[in-house]
């Protein structure tokens, strides 16, 4: 399995689809409309990324997702922002004492899931946003390990929540309840499939077919595995400014595979080079990708 990098969005700049200081999270809806939060303003890009609308946000925002009605949640300090399809706020989600910096939201069923990088756990909310249980506290460490402040997470069409523990140098899978599941990733620095550094992989997302794509600082690269756990491609460390981190990661309908250059607050696109069905359908494991 091989990536090209196709185009980019977003940049540093002041024309309408740019940011001035920072593009912190990128989020997909079902049309694939790319949404991009950063400043503190959130952006909605068409698929040729033609800028559709734009609006500010209460707050410096550190994720963005888009629910299944179309309303878009904005992650931020102490609170959520949720808006809808046209940038009206529809109603703040707090939660004094348990909600802190929340840099990743994802939906099971009726139930909001919020990264909490302050508690080092995922929340999970009620429809009606009563607080339900944490996921991620219950082991040695108390919480996810993530020295870079930073907490992210994904789910797949089941409800099965993919989390990036990247002081274990691995990928947790949690049920919503907060039960370990599995895992994959180790530590290492020879081989590619393998997590360098202090800490990683620090971003995660699937594509249709379960395949998982994590992002990686130091080197600034991003990486695609099988569901148990095997590397099918490398992308980078070439594709990114190397002082990026945290790189949030979002995939399409399609199996392109969008990622934030925090440095130059662009967001990559990259597209499978063996066509779409490749992208978005099982397969055996390929060599090759873009590499350094």
């Amino acid at each position: 399995m091989r990536y090209r990098q196709f185009s980019t969005r977003a940049g540093r700049g002041v024309h309408g689809d740019q940011f001035k200081d920072a593009v912190r999270g990128v989020g997909l809806d079902r049309s694939d409309r790319l949404y991009v939060v950063g400043d503190s303003e959130a952006a909605v890009l068409d698929g040729d990324g033609r800028l559709l609308r734009r609006w500010p946000t209460g707050g410096p925002g550190y994720c963005i997702a888009v629910d299944i009605n179309g309303n878009v949640y904005v992650g931020e300090t102490c609170r959520i922002e949720v808006f809808d399809g046209m940038g009206r706020l529809l109603r703040t989600h707090r939660d004094a004492g348990r909600l802190g910096t929340v840099t990743a939201i994802g939906f099971a069923g009726e139930d909001l899931l919020a990264a909490d990088a302050t508690h080092r756990c995922i929340r999970r909310y009620d429809r009606d946003g009563r607080f339900v249980n944490n996921i991620g506290d219950r082991n040695n460490t108390k919480g996810f390990l993530i020295p870079n402040g930073h907490l992210d997470f994904c789910l797949d069409a089941n409800g099965i929540i993919y989390a990036a523990n990247a002081g274990k140098y691995r990928i947790e899978r949690y049920t919503s309840a907060g039960e370990l599941l599995s895992h994959f990733g180790r530590f290492g620095t020879r081989n590619p499939e393998d997590f360098p550094g202090c800490c990683n992989p620090t971003n995660v997302a699937l594509t249709a077919a379960g395949r998982v794509v994590v992002t990686e600082k130091a080197p600034a690269r991003a990486k695609v595995y099988d569901a148990a756990g095997t590397m099918l491609c490398l992308i980078g460390p070439d594709a990114f400014d190397q002082s990026c981190r945290n790189m949030d990661v979002a995939v399409d309908s399609r199996g392109r595979i969008y990622v934030v250059d925090t440095a130059r607050l662009l967001v990559r696109v990259f597209e499978s080079q063996d066509g779409p069905a490749a992208a978005t359908s099982a397969s055996s494991p390929a060599s090759g990708g873009v590499r350094p």
